[in-house]
């Protein structure tokens, strides 16, 4: 389906906002569950993003047609988003969005979207919805407060080009699915009410916002909060990355061991930097918990 049609919704509140504006940015990610701060990265640093993404995903552009490919943990791979935590503008809004002084990387991700891939299942990246014992690596990474979504759509975001859309205020406790529809059994996705438990792909879903960003804009979403994004219809390459960041004071336990390749960006990291990393645990994706492989 082609979603060229969906315009920039006017909603009855401000969603976009300037760096000078990083308190009501804040503001609006804890009462509506996003916000899109604009023109934080510069046009040179989204260029080298753009080219590491694609230089450590598809170098040989070889992911074809209608295929898309999320690289987990990409910032072990990418010095160029390192220039981020040198880049005063971002740190600054990152203290903001993740409310402390005191950061640490806690995950990151970069995303190919080819024209002709497919839209996303409707989901909150968010798994503590249930006590249970953990069962892969989002159920430790993603337990936390902290910001779900600090993301760099780099080629910008539309609805015709993959872009995110997002429930508004959806990340509140106890949300209980937009109407019509309930939520999974997990509570991760939702599902229309009399069909088969399974997440939701369309776009008719009440609350939903389609977001409109430039490629040097970040999108900031609340640790619940709902999203999806569209299917990429259009002759060019959709492009994004993202760092997820938590207090410093958070520390996880990760039951797997640092890969080789986190060990190697533990040691090349920048020494100024080296506080960013001081409980970096990285991510092992084949990860299953003990439940998991039982069952």
């Amino acid at each position: 389906m082609d979603y060229s049609h969906i315009q920039k919704p006017e909603l009855g509140y401000r969603y976009e906002f300037t760096l000078d504006e990083l308190d009501a940015a804040q503001a609006c990610v804890e009462a509506h569950g996003f916000a899109i701060l604009k023109s934080v990265l510069t046009d040179e640093i989204v260029a080298e993003l753009q080219q590491s993404v694609k230089q450590v995903i598809d170098p040989d552009d070889t992911l074809g047609p209608g295929n898309s490919f999320t690289h987990t943990s990409f910032i072990e791979h990418s010095p160029a988003m390192w220039k981020l935590f040198d880049h005063e503008p971002f740190m600054r809004a990152q203290r903001v969005f993740c409310q402390t002084e005191e950061l640490t990387i806690n995950r990151t991700a970069a995303i190919i979207r080819n024209p002709g891939s497919d839209p996303l299942t409707w989901h909150s990246d968010f798994c503590g919805f249930t006590d249970g014992p953990p069962t892969f690596s989002g159920d430790i990474l993603n337990r936390g407060p902290w910001p779900s979504g600090l993301w760099f759509y780099i080629t910008g975001s539309h609805p015709k080009h993959g872009g995110l859309a997002v429930i508004e205020d959806s990340h509140i406790e106890g949300w209980e699915g937009p109407e019509g529809f309930q939520l999974t059994p997990d509570q991760r996705s939702f599902h229309r009410i009399g069909t088969e438990p399974e997440g939701y792909v369309g776009f008719d879903v009440p609350g939903m916002v389609p977001l409109f960003t430039d490629p040097g804009d970040e999108i900031i979403f609340a640790s619940r909060t709902y999203h999806s994004a569209f299917p990429n219809r259009v002759d060019r390459v959709r492009l994004s990355c993202g760092i997820g960041l938590r207090p410093r004071n958070h520390p996880v336990n990760a039951p797997w061991p640092l890969s080789a390749d986190a060990k190697a960006f533990l040691q090349a990291f920048p020494d100024r930097l080296q506080p960013l990393v001081e409980d970096y645990v990285g991510i092992d994706p084949a990860w299953r918990g003990d439940d998991a492989m039982m069952g």
